[in-house]
């Protein structure tokens, strides 16, 4: 069962769902942009915790500053890389040893700029990180990221394009091209999963 909870990160306070599970593992999975309508409810950010729910995690998924019944407003990038250091926090106040880290789309770019900092956690994951719509020319190194996923049909997210920056980083995680998958993984859903699945086992 999901437990409504609240994430307090500074004066703002974010609305967030914990499923708890058995082992001391967790992770923090970040939503798309706000500005486009995403939140913590996307389906594909609930198709990444049914994932890691499966395979033994505690899932925090939250919604950033200003989006549905979180406080304050957008801040650009710059408050939600705070919204989700104070995220990955909680987790660890509640004794979780091995924490990752996961986003989707918007919530990939802000995971990128907290990992290119140097965050510590266990494991990161994208999926569909924005090359293709944002910038991410800053983020000059990648550790911890051990798979990266895209859609062939993604315009947002296209291959080649993250392919280059895949190389740029000089990383080697486990790289995932889904065929006649958009950036919304309309019809692909199920194969998302499985990626993750067979991922995380």
């Amino acid at each position: 069962m999901e437990l409504s909870i609240t994430i307090e990160c500074g004066n703002i306070k974010l609305e967030g769902r914990l499923r708890k599970n058995t082992s001391k593992k967790a992770v923090v999975i970040c939503h798309p942009h706000p500005l486009y309508g995403g939140n913590m409810d996307n389906p594909v950010v609930m198709t990444i915790a049914d994932s890691f729910f499966e395979k033994g995690f505690t899932t925090m998924r939250f919604n950033f500053r200003g989006t549905c019944n979180s406080t304050g407003m957008f801040d650009n990038g710059t408050g939600e890389q705070e919204d989700i250091r104070a995220a990955l926090s909680l987790l660890t106040e509640k004794g979780y040893k091995q924490i990752w880290l996961a986003g989707y789309s918007f919530g990939a770019r802000m995971n990128a700029s907290l990992v290119s900092k140097g965050c510590e956690i266990k494991d990161h994951i994208m999926v569909s990180p924005p090359v293709g719509f944002m910038n991410f020319d800053d983020i000059e190194k990648m550790t911890s990221t051990g798979l990266i996923i895209t859609g062939a049909n993604d315009e947002i997210a296209p291959p080649g394009k993250v392919k280059g920056h895949i190389n740029r980083w000089k990383i080697d995680p486990r790289f995932e091209i889904i065929e006649d998958c958009d950036h919304f993984y309309s019809k692909s859903l199920p194969k998302l999963k499985a990626v993750l699945i067979d991922y995380l086992s």
